[in-house]
């Protein structure tokens, strides 16, 4: 085994983790906003343990996020919500950062586990923000700790990191 490939995986891993445009640089007043969901239809079961679906132009908004899918089912246990899985072709996700930024986000399916809060996007996905870009068929991403993994499935990963910004030219200074 090459003894620099452990160093060069973990460059990537930390390069990708410090690229990878996810929630844990959202909004953090975001999730004190109520979500509003708009659906052509949907079928409930409201009690502690149950389940709605909504079909047809989906569009999801809390706060600076903004979703819209095909189809959204949104899973409660104990009278919270544990699970949001979106589908379509594609799932679209907006949110603003912090730091004022954007993040876009777009697959064929997420599926986001709020207890853990880690998402899974499969199928076609890409992440977009200011820092850069990954697109690939499979990311797990850990909104609690900017972990991501993708690939390893036999296909292939696309990550561009953008350069830092450079500080702007002092052609107006004087001198």
């Amino acid at each position: 085994m090459n003894p620099m490939l452990p160093a060069k995986l973990a460059s990537i891993t930390l390069l990708a983790a410090l690229l990878a445009p996810g929630a844990v640089w959202a909004k953090a007043s975001d999730r004190n906003q109520p979500m509003n969901i708009e659906a052509s239809f949907n079928d409930c079961v409201f009690t502690d343990n149950g389940k709605c679906q909504f079909r047809g132009d989906v569009v999801i908004t809390q706060g600076s996020l903004e979703i819209h899918a095909d189809t959204a089912d949104v899973i409660q246990r104990n009278g919270e919500t544990e699970r949001v899985i979106l589908s379509g072709k594609q799932a679209r996700l907006k949110q603003q950062m912090d730091d004022n930024t954007w993040m876009n986000a777009r697959a064929d399916n997420m599926d986001y586990n709020v207890n853990s809060e880690v998402i899974i996007l499969t199928g076609n996905y890409n992440v977009e923000s200011e820092r850069g870009t990954n697109a690939g068929q499979r990311m797990v991403y850990n909104t609690r700790t900017g972990a991501m993994q993708s690939g390893g499935d036999g296909t292939r990963v696309r990550t561009v990191i953008q350069p830092k910004n450079k500080a702007p030219t002092a052609s107006g200074d004087k001198k």
